[in-house]
């Protein structure tokens, strides 16, 4: 396995990118739909694509490509994986649901006792739709075959 371009390590250089890509789609889709550039869409969470799956995908397929799929490497980083997109299409996926209707009681409870209930809204967007992880999975995996040279070199 060659060093790295970015952070001396190839595998890790496939997954920034991967995260990249995904994170850097939401900002034109912002561009589009909002008509402004909003740059803090490059950091947050949610959407689609998912970059949380993008980047494990990225990582499951690049340790594949470079170790092989019969090694403990490639078992860790596919039960993490596992773990990583459970997470992103069930338990954050549900907090953001959690969260969209703790805003709207404060809403309404603020309307019903005329004063400010709510403070802070919390953050819906958290997870992602099973679509969205599966679009990030795929843009991950793609990318570590567009990159595979980068890795085997």
């Amino acid at each position: 396995m060659e060093s790295g371009i970015i952070f001396g390590n190839s595998i890790l250089d496939v997954v920034f990118i991967a995260w990249f890509i995904a994170q850097f789609y939401k900002v034109i889709v912002s561009i589009i739909s909002d008509k402004k550039l909003s740059i803090k869409r490059f950091w947050e969470t949610g959407g689609m694509p998912s970059s949380h799956s993008s980047t494990v995908s990225a990582l499951v397929t690049s340790v594949g490509i470079v170790y092989g799929t019969a090694t403990p490497l490639f078992a860790v980083s596919i039960v993490f994986a596992i773990i990583v997109l459970h997470d992103a299409a069930g338990i954050r996926r549900a907090a953001g649901k959690q969260a969209s209707v703790l805003n709207r009681l404060g809403a309404s409870l603020s309307k019903l006792v005329d004063e400010r209930f709510n403070e802070e809204r919390l953050k819906e967007l958290l997870g992602h739709t099973p679509v969205e992880v599966l679009v990030g999975t795929i843009v991950g995996i793609i990318v570590a075959f567009i990159f595979k040279f980068h890795l085997v070199s």
